[in-house]
């Protein structure tokens, strides 16, 4: 937004050659917003988003910082962060990506009264901080169980230092909106 178009060229083109070393088949759409559509600031940012076989959806977003603000970083190093980001959140695993881990915890608490499961990377400092509020608010207590592969018991993964997925299960309050009622 307000730079050139070639700025969004350039950071794909960086996002490209890290991702291309992984797989070949790989979508990347740019968007340059003119004139009152792009805001007050300069800028520009990134999006990638990567789904999986089985439909899980991992994202990773960043930005450049407005000028004057932070450092400054050009658009091939902000791309080749943005897949290198990308390539954590796989290596992660499960099937939500670490932003948004809390949000579908969320969601499991507001459901119906029935056991909901999901299986994530490693939890972030915000995630089990949000599972402390979630208690404390709710009443509701996640059970937590952590999910080793079968390969787990190699020094390979130990080397690498692969962490295992996490499986969290609890049970919703079946939350409604009170003024649903009242109209």
């Amino acid at each position: 937004m307000r730079v050139s178009p070639a700025m969004c060229n350039r950071v794909v083109n960086a996002a490209r050659g890290v991702l291309n070393q992984f797989v070949s088949d790989i979508f990347i759409y740019t968007d340059h917003c003119k004139g009152a559509q792009s805001g007050r600031s300069p800028g520009f940012g990134i999006s990638l988003v990567a789904e999986s076989t089985t439909g899980s959806i991992l994202s990773i977003q960043t930005a450049s910082s407005p000028q004057g603000e932070g450092v400054s970083v050009i658009p091939e190093d902000l791309g080749k962060e943005a897949a290198e980001m990308l390539l954590e959140e796989i290596y992660r695993g499960g099937c939500v990506d670490s932003r948004h881990q809390s949000l579908a915890l969320l969601y499991m608490i507001l459901g119906h009264r029935d056991v909901s499961k999901i299986l994530t990377g490693p939890l972030t400092p915000y995630t089990i901080q949000f599972l402390r509020h979630l208690k404390e608010f709710f009443g509701v207590m996640f059970k937590i169980q952590a999910q080793k592969s079968e390969d787990d018991d190699d020094d390979d993964n130990r080397k690498t230092g692969a962490e295992s997925k996490v499986l969290l299960s609890c049970v919703g309050v079946c939350y409604t909106n009170i003024n649903k009622t009242m109209v």
